[in-house]
């Protein structure tokens, strides 16, 4: 009955492929989606920070000037936006729209003893314009904090006097400079509001605002802060509801900041609410804008091409240069960034993108998506299915109804977490096949064939190569459709579990070289044998080595990986040269100790565990597509250019390696001699 059983579990594996070709069939067209979705947008909106403009003005013998220059370089290099903050009595005093006094200040000016109960704030504008312009704001902003207000006159001129101390005064957010944002209109800049949630969500108020930006050409908004706006009230006044209905209503949609440490609380929320009106951003932090102007148009041109990214923010703030004996600041630097001699506006041109105010991707859902992502959602478990074959074969059945069973149930629970778990494991369990189908195929070959001249056995390695790389990529069709959602191209919502990725095809390899490469099976006397073997230290030293390699490993992967000098000038020149970059771990380590592996191993049956290793470059192909945020046409190229240098190093490594065993037969007799 056993025999039967194992039979029949055996035979399944045919009927397992051709579900796995179904349900890569299936993903064409959902592959087909994503691309459109991808496709659909290609302009970049160059984004400069007015609060650093005028951070650094006030540095300047003629601050205004200062700033009108500087905006209209920024102009011609290329910036389209001015990002505007909340304004706040300090701003308003930087800008010199009106002066901030405290009661101590005012008995100086006045010569009158201080008064002993009031810590007010008094506040005088320079000109009757402005007082005409600021009062209304202020009355309204601080009216909504119930803060008293009341007028107050010095010297001929208007003012008004706050009934609360200057330190919580200065911090009151108010709504955008109606001034500042009409003479950066007047300049020809786009407007990019940043609005917070320091204080209590009003709808009456928020429905001003919104107007106001709609007249002003708003067409998205920054949060500034740790949440957005209406987050903190959302539990007793449902205001992300009312907030989105009025972004919908003002035709206003979001941007996201890529990589924050913790997302915006309540942006997921939002962002659903208002469909998905969503645009990334990169932001260049004030330090950042110090780097080489080579270096800061490598990033905006990567974070455009590579990550989906349609909007550029730049930061920049003054900073003491004690060399120089000056305050100096990086607007200069940015500007040489954009054009000469960083040319980062030309190069993105060249990859088919236009300045111009960022537009949310318009997503394809064809109506035959749906059942297509069923199908391949069938199609990936019968791949995981067969990875579990090549280990447990008596359970292949088994596994297969139970995925099919499993999988119907967290799709009325969890669907994100089946779409997530299923995309990881068939990730996963592709170039585990693919590696282990080449360790049969070395073995047996080297069986047949143990003295097979060198060109028979590189040609033999060439095929094996494609294959094994054709089978890892069956994964790649899968990832795409399972996962294919706005929300992962926006990075909203994350794929979870890709460090498994990293290490679960390795491992996997692993065993199947130590347990499965001579029967094909496991037995218990081998586990217990490896169990009972002695450890002596030499195994204790190659188990710390190992450690310290995978950690490195590890700490290189993901987007927070160090890299050596040598690598960046290697990836600064595949990316000058090709215009994209394949992974350093595919093309310099994997693909080439794969051919050479694979050469040596059908010769030298023990050189086999080098395979071990050489499923780094398998994996970091499908690991590639993992990336959701960057476009799958790019990562195709990138995959397939890894696979041609890839190649290339693995023939010269072949070709060192022929040389190296030459040279020890020659001389191998002399050194025991």
């Amino acid at each position: 009955m056993r025999q039967k059983w194992l039979y029949w579990n055996n035979a399944s594996r045919k009927w397992l492929w051709l579900i796995v070709i179904i349900g890569l069939v299936a993903s064409i067209p959902v592959i087909r989606d994503r691309v459109q979705t991808e496709s659909s947008t290609n302009k970049v909106e160059l984004v400069f920070n007015y609060r650093g403009l005028l951070d650094i003005s006030a540095y300047q013998a003629h601050p205004q000037d200062f700033i009108d220059q500087q905006m209209t370089r920024l102009k011609d290099a290329g910036v389209t936006t001015m990002a505007v903050f909340e304004s706040t009595l300090d701003e308003l005093k930087k800008t010199r729209r009106l002066m901030v006094y405290s009661g101590q200040d005012l008995a100086n000016m006045t010569k009158e003893v201080i008064p002993s109960n009031a810590n007010y704030t008094y506040v005088l504008f320079t000109s009757e314009e402005n007082a005409q312009t600021y009062t209304p704001i202020i009355e309204q902003t601080f009216a909504e904090r119930q803060i008293p207000v009341q007028p107050w006159e010095y010297e001929g001129r208007s003012g008004l006097i706050l009934q609360t101390p200057p330190e919580n005064a200065n911090m009151q957010p108010m709504q955008p400079d109606p001034v500042a944002v009409k003479m950066l209109r007047d300049k020809g800049f786009h407007i990019l509001p940043r609005i917070s949630d320091t204080v209590p969500y009003n709808q009456q108020s928020m429905e001003r605002l919104l107007t106001f930006f709609e007249e002003n050409g708003v067409t998205r908004i920054l949060f500034d802060g740790d949440a957005v706006k209406g987050y903190n009230d959302n539990a007793e006044m449902k205001s992300l509801d009312q907030f989105a209905q009025l972004l919908n209503k003002h035709h206003i949609g979001l941007a996201a900041i890529e990589n924050l440490k913790k997302p915006q609380a309540g942006f997921q929320t939002l962002a659903y609410k208002i469909d998905y009106n969503v645009t990334r951003l990169y932001s260049l932090s004030d330090s950042d804008a110090n780097l080489k102007e080579d270096t800061i148009a490598d990033r905006f041109v990567l974070a455009t091409k590579d990550r989906n990214i349609r909007m550029i923010y730049m930061n920049a703030s003054p900073s003491r240069n004690t060399a120089k004996a000056e305050i100096t600041d990086p607007i200069e630097n940015l500007i040489k960034s954009l054009g000469e001699p960083g040319h980062a506006v030309e190069r993105m041109a060249k990859h088919g993108f236009e300045l111009g105010q960022a537009e949310a991707f318009t997503v394809k859902d064809s109506s035959i998506q749906r059942y297509a992502k069923l199908i391949a959602l069938i199609g990936a478990i019968a791949l995981i299915t067969l990875m579990v074959s090549y280990f447990a074969p008596v359970f292949t059945i088994a596994v297969f109804l139970l995925g099919l069973v499993g999988s119907a149930g967290l799709f009325l629970l969890k669907p994100t977490l089946l779409e997530q778990g299923i995309a990881l494991l068939a990730a996963i369990s592709a170039p585990t096949i693919a590696m282990v189908l080449a360790v049969r195929t070395v073995n047996a070959t080297q069986l047949r064939q143990p003295d097979a001249p060198a060109g028979r056995r590189l040609a033999q390695t060439l095929v094996l190569y494609v294959r094994t790389s054709i089978i890892s990529f069956i994964a790649v069709p899968f990832v795409i459709a399972l996962l294919n959602s706005i929300t992962y191209s926006l990075v909203i919502n994350q794929f979870r579990g890709v460090s498994l990725l990293h290490f679960a095809p390795i491992g996997l390899v692993a065993i199947y070289i130590i347990f499965y490469r001579g029967s094909g099976s496991i037995s218990v006397k081998q586990v217990k044998d490896m169990l009972r073997m002695p450890i002596n230290i030499l195994m204790v030293v190659l188990a710390l080595v190992a450690a310290a390699v995978g950690y490195y490993y590890l700490s290189r992967t993901g987007n927070a990986g160090s890299v050596t000098p040598f690598e960046m000038f290697l990836r600064t020149t595949l990316e000058d040269t090709f215009g994209v970059r394949p992974r350093f771990k595919e093309f310099v380590l994997g693909h080439p100790l794969f051919i050479v592996g694979v050469f040596a191993a059908l010769k030298y049956r023990k050189v086999i565990f080098a395979l071990i290793i050489a499923t780094m470059g398998q994996l970091s192909m499908v690991d590639t597509f993992a990336h959701i945020h960057t476009p799958a046409v790019l990562s195709l190229i990138r995959g397939v250019m890894g696979l041609g240098l890839g190649l290339i190093f693995g023939i010269i490594a072949v070709g060192v390696w022929q040389v190296a065993e030459g040279c020890w037969k020659k001389w191998s007799p002399l050194l025991k001699s």
